[in-house]
């Protein structure tokens, strides 16, 4: 079977992650990096060539794939250039700053024939896959809530991440990967949208917001973040009416917990807990909540490549297609749309 032959334009942090990614696969050879800073490209693998610009590596390299791990806004020049070069394309996150930018993308790729996706790894990860797995398979019954939590206590934003004007703050940087996992996870029209989104520490950019989504199918789904939050964890809570699913920490760690019986609308004796004279919130009886394992998954970022690769040779379709990017895109402008204005937003083109 062929080597696909992969360049990748931009070769700071993101590039290198790339990069090393790569490395563990036989069947991808990278053999091309562009970077408009010479410094970064110092340590390239040995035998990849490097080039000062991506017009110079499009003209000159090898390479039948173009990996853009630029700053975001200059996703949109990237992809048309590579279009143009007749060359397939995987973007980094997030594709583009807008829809209308997006829209450009996709009838350049479209006019060329070629493939165009996103790099959202984190489709892959194990948390995710593994709450996935516990709502594919319906283990709590009818679901009405799913929260996603990521708190961390870094702060401040870095690089470029800390000015607007290149795509900085985190609901472009992770808040793209969270309501990709949640729209890929919930097979459902939005019906309506509230966002909170905030400053807490930095000036220019926001380091804090809290997305609501209202499903057509009842589902209710939370992502919150905060780079300021003092109480670092990576969490997930899935709510249904035969029971619950958690998780703390990226690695998967979690149960599922069921109730024995529920509570029953009997006469008894009043007693009292630290919440008070209540038996709803007060401590659960012995044996009254049952804890049981969460599935289990063998997934792993890597498994991204694996789908590209299928997708290149055309034994499968692409797995991130333009239209989830898209929407993802159409979620964030709602996002900014609601905190700007206080209110939620109806998401009609959902219906």
């Amino acid at each position: 079977m062929k080597k696909m032959k992969l360049g990748i334009v931009g070769y700071g942090f993101m590039g290198h992650c790339d990069a090393d990614m790569l490395k563990t696969f036989e069947d991808i050879e990278l053999t091309a990096v562009a970077d408009i800073n010479p410094a970064q490209m110092e340590d390239a693998p040995e035998g990849v060539e490097t080039y000062s610009s991506i017009d110079e590596m499009l003209d000159k390299a090898d390479i039948d794939v173009v990996m853009i791990s630029t700053p975001n806004p200059s996703h949109l020049e990237m992809v048309e250039k590579c279009a143009a070069a007749k060359k397939h394309i995987i973007c980094e996150k997030p594709a583009a700053m807008t829809v209308a930018q997006f829209d450009r993308m996709t009838e350049a790729v479209k006019r060329a024939g070629v493939i165009f996706t996103v790099h959202q790894q984190r489709r892959w990860d194990k948390d995710y896959r593994i709450m996935k797995s516990v709502y594919d398979q319906g283990l709590l019954g009818n679901v009405y809530v799913i929260k996603s939590q990521l708190y961390g206590f870094n702060g401040n934003m870095h690089d470029w991440h800390r000015f607007p004007e290149m795509g900085g703050g985190m609901l472009y940087d992770w808040g793209v990967h969270l309501i990709d996992q949640i729209l890929d996870m919930v097979d459902s029209p939005i019906e309506s949208l509230y966002a909170d989104l905030r400053n807490v520490i930095n000036e220019k950019v926001d380091d804090y917001f809290k997305i609501i989504m209202k499903f057509q199918n009842g589902i209710m789904a939370e992502i919150e973040l905060g780079t300021y939050y003092l109480t670092p964890k990576r969490a997930w809570f899935i709510g249904g009416d035969k029971g619950s699913a958690l998780i703390d920490g990226f690695a998967g760690e979690g149960k599922i917990v069921r109730t024995a019986h529920l509570l029953e609308n009997v006469p008894g004796k009043i007693t009292m807990t630290a919440a008070g004279p209540t038996r709803s919130f007060g401590p659960a009886a012995p044996g009254l909540l049952l804890e049981e394992p969460l599935p289990e998954t063998d997934a792993e970022q890597r498994d991204y490549f694996v789908h590209f690769l299928k997708a290149f040779h055309g034994e499968e379709e692409i797995i991130v297609k333009p239209e989830q990017v898209r929407r993802v895109l159409r979620v964030m402008e709602a996002v900014r749309e609601s905190a700007g204005t206080g209110e939620a937003v109806r998401l009609e083109h959902e219906r």
